[in-house]
């Protein structure tokens, strides 16, 4: 069986309650309907419900009517939300009209549904940018109290078994911080670390990325310093840097570059400088290497949202709902 089996029997033995705000989306609604059928996920639709219905209809999908659909500018729960969304945001000037305006926005209250305790997680992004999708999410339901930032991580799977863990990486930060500071970057190891331990189930190897190995470049790296700020709060960790990608991945280059490292030539997580790097590597290694890159998976938030490329498939979208499945069932402890 494979990583994505495991990771979807898992979400199959213990059904979370996925939001989609983007309910009347083909590829979401493909994607849900799946999800339905397969028992993956008990699945919240939020769009107009005559237009799902009527989509669903056309595409022949047969599974949405068993979703629960919740119109965004009239539902039963509606002023609740308001009031939350008004009771969280006040001190930052929100008033209880521009809360009731808001509640209308599906981001908004798929993110007040979860922290309403109505749903456990959500997915979005297939129609929406990432600010848009992270906006509400970091106002509303905000990052664990032991989290220094959001970050976003790509499950790479590569069709050379060589590399990670049987060809299993993790790469971040893929999708939130542009340029990390050294506290940010050790935060950003220690969220893809227990997202490798959620979904995976192997001890992660943390490489901090960088354009030298342990100083034969002239500056000072913060990735180094990283590795020493995230080693003064998990000491058992398994991280090293600063390296360079082929001293983090292949077992011979590792030895001449660093051969004391517990990491250098067999890391299944990297942790890149920046965004820019970090975005660049994962796509080359999904079109050159013909590897398949799930997510951005985001980390750190008190309950899973994740956030979809708007060229995602509705293959892409029903992964997402197994992994923020198994984010929300882990969260829950």
């Amino acid at each position: 069986m494979c990583l994505m089996q495991h990771i979807i029997a898992r979400a199959k033995a213990d059904k979370q309650r996925i939001v989609l705000p983007e309910g009347t989306e083909e590829r979401t609604l493909t994607a849900a309907d799946r999800a339905i059928a397969d028992g993956l996920a008990e699945i919240i639709l939020i769009g107009d419900p005559d237009t799902i219905h009527r989509q669903a209809d056309a595409a022949g999908l047969e599974h949405i009517a068993a979703a629960t659909i919740i119109n965004p500018t009239k539902h039963p729960k509606r002023a609740a939300y308001a009031y939350l969304l008004h009771d969280l945001r006040k001190a930052k000037g929100m008033t209880q009209d521009d809360a009731f305006r808001f509640v209308q926005n599906p981001l908004y209250l798929g993110c007040l549904i979860i922290k309403a305790g109505d749903a456990d997680g959500e997915i979005a992004g297939a129609l929406n940018t990432t600010g848009n999708v992270l906006r509400p999410a970091l106002q509303i339901i905000k990052t664990q109290q032991s989290v220094t930032c959001a970050s976003g991580a790509f499950l790479m799977l590569l069709s050379d078994a060589s590399y990670g863990e049987d060809g299993v990486m993790l790469f971040a930060d893929c999708a939130v911080i542009p340029d990390p500071s050294v506290e940010e970057l050790a935060g950003i190891a220690l969220s893809t670390a227990s997202t490798a331990q959620a979904l995976t189930g192997v001890e992660p190897r943390i490489a901090m990325l960088s354009y030298s190995t342990k100083g034969s470049g002239t500056a000072n790296d913060k990735m180094a310093e990283a590795v020493l700020r995230t080693k003064s709060l998990s000491p058992s960790l398994l991280i090293d840097g600063e390296l360079q990608a082929d001293a983090a991945l292949v077992p011979t280059v590792a030895a001449r570059k660093a051969p004391s490292s517990s990491v250098a030539g067999q890391a299944n997580v990297l942790v890149f400088p920046n965004l820019s790097a970090a975005n660049i590597g994962y796509k080359l290694v999904e079109r050159l290497a013909h590897a398949e890159a799930i997510g951005p998976i985001l980390q750190g938030m008190a309950a899973p949202v994740n956030d979809l490329s708007r060229g995602c498939s509705s293959d892409d979208i029903y992964k997402m709902i197994a992994i923020t499945a198994n984010q929300a069932r882990i969260s829950k402890g």
